[in-house]
C-alpha cells in the first residue's frame, strides 16, 4: 500500500475529452489531488465531485490540481462532468492499471457479497511527485474540504 513519503506511480490516461493526461507532465508545475472514486454520477460519487468543485478556486489558489479516476469510460466522464457542471478533470481506467498502482482495487463487501471494487481512496502529491497523504475508506461528505487544509498546509 502506497505511504507518505513513496513516489506516486506514473500514469498516462484520458479525460472526459479523451486527451491524454501523463502524471509526468502535471509534476514540477502544482501540487496534486488524486482521487479514486467508483462510479460516475452516483450519489457519494457525486457529492465528492461536487464538494471539489465548489473548493476549486482555493485549490486554484493553493497551486493544487484535481484529478479523479474511476474505471468508467471517457464517455461516461463527460457525461458526468457536464450533468453537473464538475471543474475537477476527471480521468478514464477502464483497464484498472492505475487502480492497481494505487493500490485502490481490492476486494469489498456490500449487501453480503464479496466483490472487486475501487476503495474511494485521495492521495495528495507534491510538486515533486512525492505522496504527502495517502487517505482510504473516505466518507465523500466534507472530504473536499479536509483535502484542502491538507493541501493548504504543504
Amino acid at each position: 500500500m502506497l505511504q507518505p513519503g513513496d513516489k506516486a506511480p506514473d500514469f498516462s490516461l484520458p479525460d472526459a475529452d479523451m486527451e491524454r493526461v501523463n502524471l509526468e507532465g502535471l509534476i514540477g508545475r502544482r501540487n496534486l489531488v488524486i482521487y479514486f472514486y467508483p462510479k460516475d454520477d452516483t450519489p457519494g460519487c457525486t457529492m465528492e465531485a461536487l464538494e471539489f468543485t465548489d473548493l476549486q478556486s482555493e485549490f486554484d489558489a493553493a497551486q493544487t490540481e484535481l484529478i479523479g479516476i474511476s474505471r468508467d469510460t471517457c464517455t461516461s466522464h463527460g457525461a458526468f462532468r457536464d450533468k453537473y457542471g464538475l471543474t475537477v478533470k476527471l480521468l478514464a481506467d477502464p483497464d484498472g492499471e492505475t487502480c492497481e498502482a494505487y493500490g485502490v482495487w481490492r476486494e469489498k463487501e456490500a449487501h453480503g457479497e464479496r466483490r472487486m471494487g475501487i476503495v474511494r481512496s485521495t492521495f495528495i502529491v507534491d510538486k515533486q511527485g512525492v505522496i504527502r497523504h495517502a487517505i482510504h475508506d473516505v466518507k465523500p461528505k466534507g472530504h473536499a474540504a479536509q483535502v484542502l487544509s491538507l493541501v493548504q498546509a504543504l
